[in-house]
């Protein structure tokens, strides 16, 4: 069995709206969000082999308040990617003779979210699941244990979601503000 965590970026700043998209970083409730999931994510109980994320500013901020020791491979991939990127990039990253058995993932939705949609098995859906898949917020955080012996037999239906958290459930200041 394979661990794989799925960790969104934290709440991004749009003040500067002729930024590009790339280049955003994150806004005070964001940097806020980022620190909580990050020790969330330390505390957890998972010791992550790998952490694969998109280059994107505001993903790069993410982890650096959030989980600043943790080493980190950039995969200018990863920026923006569909389900089916995000899972060629864990393959191509963490196959082979030593593969890593826990692999964390930080990027963007919707590709998060996809990526939980089609490893779920539909026999594997329960409350978290539902929740994770009505609305993955900024800065969630999901774990997924796959039912495969190595990182290329990764395919549909291979996981079941045993973990689910967002900024909000550690901090209900940190929920909508609507």
């Amino acid at each position: 069995m394979k661990i794989l965590g799925l960790l969104r970026h934290a709440k991004s700043d749009w003040d500067d709206t002729t930024q590009r998209d790339f280049d955003r970083g994150l806004n005070d409730r964001g940097r806020r969000g980022a620190k909580l999931i990050g020790d969330h994510v330390r505390d957890h109980g998972i010791k992550w082999d790998m952490l694969i994320a998109s280059p994107a500013v505001r993903v790069k901020a993410t982890l650096e308040e959030g989980l600043p020791d943790m080493p980190v491979i950039y995969d200018d991939r990863l920026y923006l990617a569909s389900s089916d990127t995000i899972t060629e990039v864990v393959e191509a990253h963490a196959s082979g003779d030593d593969e890593p058995n826990a692999v964390l993932i930080s990027g963007h939705n919707p590709g998060l979210q996809e990526v939980l949609l089609d490893l779920v098995s539909p026999s594997k859906e329960n409350d978290l699941f539902r929740e994770a898949s009505a609305k993955f917020p900024t800065a969630a955080f999901a774990v997924l244990e796959c039912d495969v012996e190595s990182w290329r037999e990764l395919k549909k239906f291979s996981s079941s979601l045993v973990h689910f958290a967002r900024p909000r459930d550690l901090d209900p200041e940190l929920g909508p503000t609507d």
